[in-house]
């Protein structure tokens, strides 16, 4: 006799009857791996099967969905070379022709046999058509399932997985575990929103009544994800503003000196951080600050200067970067802008071991290292700091809430700044980073040249080229980014080897530099140093140049397969040049093939210099998780939530998870019970109250 299996919200997907082992496997590439979490799974949009026409009672210029079989797939090139996809659509009342224009990739995604479900315009060449439809593959279900009538949600899937699939087995977890699910609101803030109640939004996500009950669903889980988020930084930041640190006073012995020598003047965004950040080091608890600027705008200067308090103080500072190249530049800055008031940096990477490391690492505990630039390497365990009384962490979102946590610890509640290059507008900044005070610089130094920013194809090289060998031989240097160092036979992307060669080839009257991550920490500050004083005139890269590499000769930077990188990631890239006053020029080639939406980044990002609008639109294109990046380690997910479309409902959500915590900080009237259950079961999942 086969024991029955009884289904809870924490049993794995597959014990869902239907599902199985291999099917679940499938769930698991959409996030799905417990019966929570498919209750959880929230489509991307919903179909009413009310709209949905018969093709025979469709009209020219219709706005039309119809939903049938694919009888015919083909694809070829017209005569002006643009890829064409055609499909013959069928249902059981007539066919329609469809077209896609430059979507090659469909023609593997398709298969004759396949239900499409398709919107558009009607058209009429020779036949009725649809041209770039809007399409969802629905899958084999059998036609009575269809309801005039029935609204159903289009999941996220992936091949192997229908969204009948995922709805049979939605059906049978809602059977089953409906009546686990608990509140995790107060009643007063379901009340104050109109929200549903939890049980009903789950029910209502995967079978709506109809459009409107979709949509509150999908609210109420908006507001829980987001509430969730302010609350984890409202906690954290009432635990911080409890602990006691170090009041330092800026005594001027060497901030003073270093303002003096600064070979330019700060801008008024500079100088208001550094009032900012000096008042925030006075006070005895400790600091927690983000600094935000575009790139270029001089947030290591600012950085300086708090470590410059810090150690007038007798107290040691120390800078993590994400990568050696970038704690490396800070180094070679640093050790400059240093020289003349008697302070030392001190480097400590991965790639510097024996006798070189246990030297620096007797120094940095015994109290003689003042100031320690240095990547992962800096939270070893083995690694003691004498007197650590500030902490920088630059580019922090590429770092965990574990790994800063860790440098934090190696002092007694020391002052703590992170630096980030992602600019986003002020109030989305507070709302994201709620738990860190924040200073913007939103200017840049003046007398910067004025970036261009052209979009090429391999056609268009040799002009392009012939263009660059004429800046390059008035004194100016170039960078080239590649996205991969060697070539590979599973991928036609161009390589750092082989870019190399055709540059090479191209200005043979130039000097060509290699840097990538793979060469020692010698060779690559031995490069650095050579590109810096001129010595090399085009330096070929991978992204290890992306941050923190200051040569403002360099007024010329190729980007090959710029669709490869994020719009922050292209920004930081830019950002090497037009850091001089000479206009500079970035190119971004593009060799192959892009689907309209990626090409519509890549001309955005080419239209749009300001980082602020950049960032805006990159956590539009993909989320807050990628953009924020490990920020997002150690917080409830905000995978649901849009950002824009729901940027009123973040700031409720953000204003009642911190009034929340001013009235009950630990979360213990009776009315708040549920939230404290629900953030358990988070912190449960993930250290939420550590420091971020």
């Amino acid at each position: 006799m086969t024991k029955k299996t009884y289904l809870h919200l924490d049993s794995p997907v597959q014990y869902i009857k239907g599902v199985g082992p291999k099917r679940a496997t499938y769930f698991g590439k959409i996030g799905v791996e417990t019966v929570h979490d498919l209750m959880r799974l929230v489509p991307r949009r919903y179909v009413d099967y009310s709209t949905v026409m018969k093709i025979r009672d469709v009209r020219i210029n219709d706005e039309a969905t119809v939903i049938g079989r694919i009888e015919i797939i083909e694809a070829r090139r017209t005569r002006k070379r643009v890829h064409l996809v055609t499909s013959l659509l069928r249902d059981t009342t007539g066919s329609i022709v469809l077209k896609w224009f430059n979507r090659p990739d469909l023609r593997k995604k398709f298969k004759v046999g396949d239900s499409l479900l398709v919107s558009g315009k009607v058209t009429f060449y020779r036949s009725q058509q649809l041209i770039n439809p809007l399409y969802e593959i629905i899958g084999e279900e059998e036609t009575e399932q269809k309801k005039q009538g029935e609204v159903i949600p289009i999941y996220p899937l992936t091949e192997g997985l229908s969204i009948w699939d995922v709805r049979r087995a939605a059906r049978i977890a809602l059977d089953a575990c409906l009546n686990e699910i608990r509140e995790t609101l107060p009643q007063s803030l379901i009340d104050k929103h109109g929200l549903l109640q939890l049980r009903q939004a789950t029910r209502h996500l995967h079978f709506p009544d109809d459009l409107k009950a979709a949509q509150a669903a999908r609210r109420r889980l908006v507001y829980d994800e987001f509430f969730f988020f302010e609350l984890t930084l409202a906690r954290r930041k009432a635990k911080l503003q409890e602990r006691t640190g170090i009041a330092f006073q800026e005594t001027g012995t060497l901030t003073r000196q270093f303002i003096q020598k600064l070979p330019f003047t700060m801008t008024q965004g500079q100088a208001t951080a550094m009032r900012e950040i000096a008042a925030d080091m006075q006070r005895e608890r400790p600091m927690n600050r983000l600094l935000q600027g575009d790139v270029g705008s001089g947030k290591t200067v600012v950085s300086l200067y708090a470590i410059l308090i810090a150690i007038e103080n007798d107290y040691q500072a120390v800078l993590m970067a994400p990568t050696e190249i970038l704690a490396e530049q800070h180094y070679l800055v640093l050790q400059e802008l240093l020289s003349g008031i008697g302070i030392k940096p001190y480097l400590l990477t991965g790639s510097i071991k024996g006798k070189d490391r246990g030297l620096i690492a007797d120094d940095i505990s015994k109290g003689k290292a003042k100031l320690v630039l240095g990547t992962h390497a800096l939270i070893e365990e083995d690694l003691t700091f004498d007197k650590l009384g500030l902490v920088v962490v630059d580019e922090q979102h590429r770092f965990g809430v574990m790994q800063r946590a860790a440098l934090v610890g190696k002092g007694a509640n020391p002052d703590f700044l992170v630096l980030s290059a992602t600019p986003i507008p002020r109030t989305l900044a507070l709302t994201l980073y709620g738990d860190l005070d924040i200073s913007i610089i939103k200017e840049k130094p003046p007398k910067r040249g004025e970036v261009i920013t052209k979009i090429v194809n391999d056609k268009e090289k040799p002009s392009t080229f012939a263009f660059i060998r004429n800046i390059l031989s008035q004194g100016h240097q170039a960078f080239v980014i590649c996205p991969i160092i060697e070539k590979s036979e599973t991928t036609d992307l161009r390589s750092v080897q082989e870019v190399t060669e055709e540059i090479t080839e191209a200005f043979p009257d130039f000097s060509v530099g290699i840097i990538h991550g793979r060469l020692s920490t010698a060779d690559r500050m031995q490069i650095m140093n050579d590109y810096r004083l001129g010595k090399i005139a085009v330096l070929v890269a991978t992204t290890v140049v992306e941050v923190g590499v200051d040569i403002p000769n360099a007024t010329i930077m190729i980007i090959e397969h710029p669709e490869r990188f994020g719009l922050a990631q292209l920004h930081q890239l830019r950002g090497r040049i037009g850091r001089g006053a000479q206009r500079s020029y970035c190119f971004l080639v593009l060799s192959r093939y892009l689907q309209s939406d990626t090409y519509e980044r890549i001309e955005f990002f080419s239209k749009n210099s300001d980082g602020f609008a950049l960032a805006q639109m990159d956590i539009k294109l993909r989320g807050p998780g990628q953009v924020l990046g490990k920020r997002q380690h150690g917080l409830p997910d905000i995978n649901i939530g849009d950002l824009e479309f729901d940027r009123d409902l973040l700031y409720s959500a953000r204003d009642d998870a911190f009034g929340l915590v001013k009235e009950d900080p630990d979360l213990s009237l009776p009315e708040n019970h549920a939230a404290r259950v629900e953030l358990e079961h988070l912190a449960h999942r993930a250290e939420l109250l550590r420091i971020g």
